[in-house]
């Protein structure tokens, strides 16, 4: 799974992108890695009309028997995160630019930064936990879509579309768990560098 996306531009155009308010979050632009803050998106349950950036630890608590953080969210009936995806409340937008996966064997790995041509701006699946000094976020993946794929057979991260924001911030948790299905390959752009 990915663990390596950026968000190159400051809160108030992700504000604007998404219809949320940014508040005070300082956020200017730069890369995600787990254990790093970044800027989501999170309603205020009454139907999604309003929206806000909220700043989360990538990385949420592990189950009793885990012991690294959780930062991707694979099996969507898990008892661990079964309960969370039911909470509206607990469902958040990843705002994010590009994503980086790697490829090649020993001595000759290379990134490959995926990316959304008409949408500069795209938002990842996400699901909310408190940790133990800060808020935390999980990202949820799925299979791999063809050109994800050629790179990286293992999946992808959830690319929520623009019309389906309301459903993942706000809906019926069945509704919003059946937006977990690869992206379409051909509204996707990859090269060996984030686009600027």
């Amino acid at each position: 799974m990915t663990n390596l996306y950026r968000l190159d531009v400051p809160a108030s155009t992700i504000a604007a992108a998404f219809g949320a308010e940014a508040g005070n979050d300082p956020w200017t632009g730069d890369y995600v890695a787990p254990g790093r803050p970044a800027p989501v998106i999170v309603s205020d349950g009454g139907g999604g009309a309003r929206r806000y950036l909220r700043p989360k630890l990538w990385g949420v608590p592990p189950p009793p028997q885990g012991a690294q953080p959780v930062t991707h969210v694979r099996n969507l009936q898990s008892p661990f995160w079964i309960g969370t995806l039911r909470h509206a409340e607990l469902r958040c937008l990843i705002p994010a630019t590009a994503f980086a996966y790697w490829s090649g064997g020993e001595g000759a790995r290379r990134q490959h930064w995926f990316s959304l041509p008409s949408r500069p701006i795209f938002a990842f699946a996400g699901v909310l936990r408190q940790g133990e000094d800060w808020p935390c976020f999980a990202m949820l993946t799925t299979e791999a879509n063809r050109l994800v794929a050629h790179h990286q057979p293992k999946g992808m991260p959830v690319i929520v579309h623009p019309e389906d924001y309301a459903t993942w911030l706000s809906g019926e948790w069945r509704a919003a768990v059946a937006l977990a299905a690869p992206f379409p390959s051909q509204l996707m752009a990859v090269g060996d560098a984030p686009p600027v």
